[in-house]
């Protein structure tokens, strides 16, 4: 099992166990390293202080807050330890709410939550109070130096938190939502029936992201000498001067084409690149000799 990312005390009421967390999701990319362009060597990053002109080691920096332009505030790690609020080891749900309440807005993170074995028994039931009354706790938790506002919530036989975002960190945008259009009843007709349309069941396995796959194409590509077809960018879209014809031929261009996975999956294909002949001798990453001193 993979390494936990908190462990502590879930309490409500007077009813206290033993929980950890593990991350619930991690997004999955290809990496790069930085070479030197010469010789092929990995590059280093290092810490320099301007002031005395020197390569200086993590065990010389410390955090400091600037208060005025070039004045810090030091902050030490036992100081920031000494602060940490309960919550850093012990969750206290503070309330229930209707899980629609909460908009999508605020999530941030996902984690799953298991219980030790002594908290097996009170977690069963916190899982089937939240299930039967469709409520989530809502709770407070420190870790990774920052305090969350958290919900908990039923997920396939087990407890889901989310980490949320607060208020003041939710981010307004000037004239969003105002459209200030009159929308007339024969566009919104044949719009719900293109949303029949394409109404699907969600299967997200069916999803996958097509530039990952295009870059893991481009690197077998180069590995065995070959080369990959160029992705056809789309046309710049012309603006919809009649609303209601668009509609109808949007309408009608589903007609006869293929629903449910097949439709994502084709959409998705699209944007794949495939290997395509011979191309140039791989570029491949070893390192150069140099030359004799």
């Amino acid at each position: 099992m993979a390494a936990s990312v908190w462990s502590g005390y879930l309490t409500f009421g007077l009813i206290s166990m033993p929980v950890r967390l593990f991350s619930g999701a991690r997004s999955n990319h290809v990496s790069f390293h930085m070479l030197h362009r010469d010789d092929h060597v990995r590059v280093k990053q290092q810490l320099i202080c301007p002031e005395e002109e020197k390569v200086v080691g993590r065990d010389e920096i410390v955090k400091g807050y600037e208060y005025r332009k070039g004045e810090y505030v030091i902050i030490e790690p036992d100081e920031i330890k000494r602060i940490e609020p309960k919550t850093a080891k012990a969750m206290e749900i503070l309330e229930f709410v209707k899980s629609d309440e909460i908009d999508p807005i605020y999530f941030e993170s996902s984690y799953y939550m298991l219980p030790e074995e002594a908290g097996r028994r009170p977690y069963a039931l916190l899982h089937k109070a939240l299930e039967d009354s469709r409520y989530v706790a809502v709770a407070k938790l420190a870790m990774h130096n920052r305090e969350y506002t958290v919900f908990l919530r039923p997920y396939t036989g087990g407890l889901m938190l989310h980490t949320m975002y607060y208020q003041d960190e939710i981010r307004k945008v000037e004239d969003f939502g105002k459209t200030d259009v009159d929308i007339k009843e024969a566009e919104l007709k044949v719009a719900h029936q293109l949303v029949q349309a394409l109404a699907a069941e969600w299967e997200p396995k069916k999803y996958y992201d097509t530039f990952e796959a295009n870059v893991k194409e481009l690197i077998k590509a180069h590995l065995e000498g070959k080369q990959v077809n160029s992705i056809e960018k789309p046309k710049k879209a012309a603006p919809v001067v009649d609303l209601m014809e668009a509609l109808k031929q949007s309408l009608a261009q589903m007609e006869g084409k293929k629903k449910g996975p097949q439709r994502a999956i084709e959409a998705q294909r699209e944007s794949q690149v495939q290997m395509i002949g011979e191309g140039q001798a791989p570029k491949k990453a070893t390192r150069k000799k140099r030359g004799a001193a």
